[in-house]
């Protein structure tokens, strides 16, 4: 994320040991890498490192200002072309601060959720989303490098991830598996734009990620309920709902984000047409049950009866879903070519503008009460990194562009 040179703070997002203050009217600035920085220096705070965030789809400096421009999209262009200049860096530069491929692996080649600055392991969790991110991260560093080492580790560590994701590997459960035996929507999801991802850097071994890819969306249809017009969290391994409260909880935002990760696999095999109409049928009902209507921006968890949510944050407004809602609704007009996913993504980016940029000090905050205001001013912590705006930012770019092509 960031590497400290003795007194020296590197930004994170342009590599530079000068930060700058020229971009915090579009919330770009060094509130994170500051942030991390007064947790190493000073004794208010823990010093720990967090293992498991990568950056993708880093763009080679080609993209002009003047190419990206798009009748009717207004100041969502000047925003995203801000950000582009931003990053005036090489992939290699990115990425090697956005891993750390020696520090966080335990000795069964699981990784650890945090340690502290020198090293020390603090905690290792149950689950395998940083290993996730190592594959991902370890496959871009050799796409940049072509150094074979960076591609054995993200092929052996998405082995250790299968191997726990299978069982084979035992962790130990959250719930009593007697008790509760359900399946959850973050495994298939995560490991499906995993795969997605490996099958392009890593190309002789296409049909093994495709393989995976494949089972990872026929899972991903088990909580997928048209009859409810919802994309549930939890279901029984069948698919079949689970009773009470856990069996009606919808994460609108996670479902979202799952809708544009089977439309880049509908674009990849041609606009698939049973895939595409999955894609939008998730994104269509995850938004309309999700939108807060009264107060604008998307709630945080939903009851699909409208029954009360156990999760006390359940109205909040966080950053990461309005993020996977911009991806989604640009990428879905991209495919479709249908106005209203046009009129969502200029609905969603005027909300999230205005609620979540600090207009003074740069970046985003990340979490919101219901009616729009502040709940914390914290902007960098153990889940909120330099992974959802920076991929938020860089996949619309890209979606830009398609769209200029498309249209030329």
């Amino acid at each position: 994320m960031l590497c400290f040179v003795d007194d020296v703070v590197v930004d994170y997002k342009t590599s530079e040991v000068k930060p700058t203050l020229d971009y915090l009217k579009y919330g770009l600035s060094m509130q994170l890498p500051s942030y991390l920085y007064l947790t190493n220096k000073s004794n208010l705070f823990d010093n720990i490192k967090y293992c498991g965030f990568y950056l993708q789809h880093i763009l080679d400096n080609e993209i002009k200002i003047e190419d990206l421009i798009i009748e009717d999209l207004g100041d969502i262009r000047e925003e995203t072309v801000a950000l582009r200049e931003h990053y005036n860096f090489t992939r290699q530069k990115i990425l090697q601060f956005s891993i750390d491929l020696y520090n966080c692996y335990d000795k069964d080649n699981r990784m650890f959720f945090t340690v502290t600055g020198k090293g020390m392991p603090i905690q290792k969790r149950r689950y395998w989303f940083s290993e996730s991110f190592a594959v991902v991260g370890s496959a871009e560093l050799y796409r940049a490098t072509k150094e074979e080492k960076y591609l054995i580790n993200a092929r052996e560590t998405l082995d250790t991830l299968l191997k726990v994701k299978k069982g084979i590997i035992k962790t130990e459960p959250k719930f009593n598996p007697e008790a509760v035996n359900t399946i959850s929507l973050a495994s298939p999801m995560i490991l499906l734009i995993t795969c997605q991802i490996l099958r392009e850097i890593d190309v002789e071994r296409v049909d093994y990620y495709n393989q995976i890819i494949d089972e990872s969306i026929e899972e991903i249809k088990l909580h997928y309920h048209p009859e409810c017009k919802a994309m549930f969290e939890n279901v029984n391994p069948d698919g079949s709902l689970v009773s009470g409260s856990r069996g009606r909880f919808v994460n609108p935002g996670h479902s979202i984000e799952a809708s544009w990760f089977i439309m880049d696999e509908a674009a990849y095999r041609n606009n698939d047409p049973e895939l595409l109409d999955l894609a939008l049928n998730i994104l269509n009902y995850s938004f309309e049950l999700g939108w807060d209507k009264e107060y604008g921006g998307l709630l945080y968890f939903v009851d699909v009866e409208n029954k009360p949510v156990q999760a006390l944050e359940w109205d909040m407004k966080l950053w990461w879903p309005h993020n996977e809602m911009l991806i989604a609704f640009l990428k879905a007009y991209h495919l479709t070519n249908d106005e209203q996913y046009l009129e969502k993504y200029k609905l969603v980016h005027d909300y999230t503008f205005s609620h979540f940029k600090d207009e003074v000090y740069g970046e985003w905050y990340g979490y919101l009460r219901r009616d729009g205001s502040i709940s914390t001013d914290l902007k960098g912590n153990i889940f909120k990194g330099p992974f959802h705006i920076p991929r938020c930012e860089l996949e619309n770019i890209l979606q830009i562009k398609k769209i200029l092509e498309k249209n030329t």
